[in-house]
C-alpha cells in the first residue's frame, strides 16, 4: 500500500489542496495526518471542514489540544484565530484525536513524543535552531514506542531515521506552515527554506526498508501570505513566501 503522510497543516487549505492533488497523481490508496490541522492566522474554518469531509484519520497535535480544549483567553494570535473560527462541536472533535494511533500493522504515529503533544523526539535545539539529536539520544525519547515504522510532526523538518533495532522514524515535514518560531521554552526557529507544502509518501511493501519518498509542492504561497497579513501576522506572511524566519533588523 502507499500510504501519504501529511501534518501540521495550520489552516492552510491553500497549501492543503495543493498536496491533496498531488496526492492523486501519486497514486496513493490512504492519507494519515499527525496533527495541527487548523491553528493559524489562514483559513481554519475551511481546512476542518475540508478534512472532515475527507474522513482522514490522524492523531492529535499539540495546537489542536490548545484550540480543543482551552480557554479563549490568553491563547496566542494563532490559536486564537482558529477558536473563534470554529463553534464547539468542531473544538470538540480536535480534542476527541488519539494521541497516538496504530494506522496499519507495524505503523504507529504521534505528534510530537510518545509521552509530550510539544516537545521534540528527531530534534535538539543548538543556538536558536533545531538540529538532529543524536541517535541514542532519539531511541531514549522512544522509550518503549514499539512499531516498525513510527510517524510524528510537530518540527516542521522532513526527516528519516532509521534506529540501530531497525525502528525507522519519518516525518513528512509541514504541509501549511514552512517556518516558526517557538518562544514558549527555549527560543528557537525552525525553517524548511523555500515555501513549498510539504509531505511524505510511505511504500508498505518493506516495513524493514520503506520505501519513503519526500514531495515538496507548489502552490499560490503569496495568497496565503496575504491571508496572514490581514491578521496582522507580518511573521508568518515572511515565512509563507520564503521558508524562512524574518531576521532581527
Amino acid at each position: 500500500m502507499r500510504i501519504a503522510i501529511i501534518s501540521d497543516i495550520h489552516g492552510n487549505v491553500l497549501a492543503l489542496e495543493a498536496v491533496l492533488a498531488d496526492i492523486a497523481r501519486q497514486g496513493a490508496q490512504r492519507i494519515v495526518d499527525l496533527g495541527d490541522r487548523v491553528s493559524g492566522p489562514l483559513w481554519p474554518r475551511e481546512t476542518f471542514d475540508r478534512l472532515k469531509s475527507l474522513g482522514i484519520p490522524g492523531v492529535r497535535g499539540n495546537h489542536d489540544r490548545i484550540v480543543g480544549e482551552g480557554a479563549r483567553e490568553g491563547m496566542g494570535p494563532p490559536d486564537a484565530v482558529a477558536w473563534d473560527a470554529l463553534d464547539a462541536p468542531s473544538r470538540a472533535e480536535l480534542s476527541a484525536l488519539p494521541f497516538t494511533a496504530d494506522f496499519a500493522p507495524g505503523l504507529r504515529a504521534f505528534h510530537a513524543t510518545p509521552a509530550h503533544d510539544d516537545r521534540y523526539t528527531l530534534d535538539d535545539i543548538h543556538e536558536g535552531r533545531l538540529f538532529r539529536a543524536d541517535i541514542a539520544k532519539i531511541a531514549l525519547r522512544l522509550g518503549g514506542f514499539e512499531a516498525r515504522i513510527i510517524l510524528m510532526g510537530h518540527s516542521h523538518r522532513p526527516e528519516m531515521v532509521r534506529l540501530p533495532d531497525g525502528r525507522v522514524l519519518i516525518n513528512p515535514g509541514s504541509v501549511g506552515d514552512p517556518g516558526y518560531e517557538d518562544t514558549t521554552g527555549q527560543r528557537h526557529v525552525s525553517e524548511a527554506g523555500t515555501p513549498h507544502a510539504r509531505y511524505a509518501l510511505l511504500d508498505t511493501a518493506d516495513l524493514a526498508f520503506p520505501d519513503v519518498t519526500f514531495r515538496a509542492v507548489t502552490y499560490d504561497f503569496e495568497r496565503a501570505a496575504r491571508q496572514a497579513e490581514k491578521h496582522g501576522r507580518a511573521e508568518w506572511a515572511h515565512a509563507l513566501r520564503t521558508g524562512l524566519m524574518p531576521r532581527p533588523a
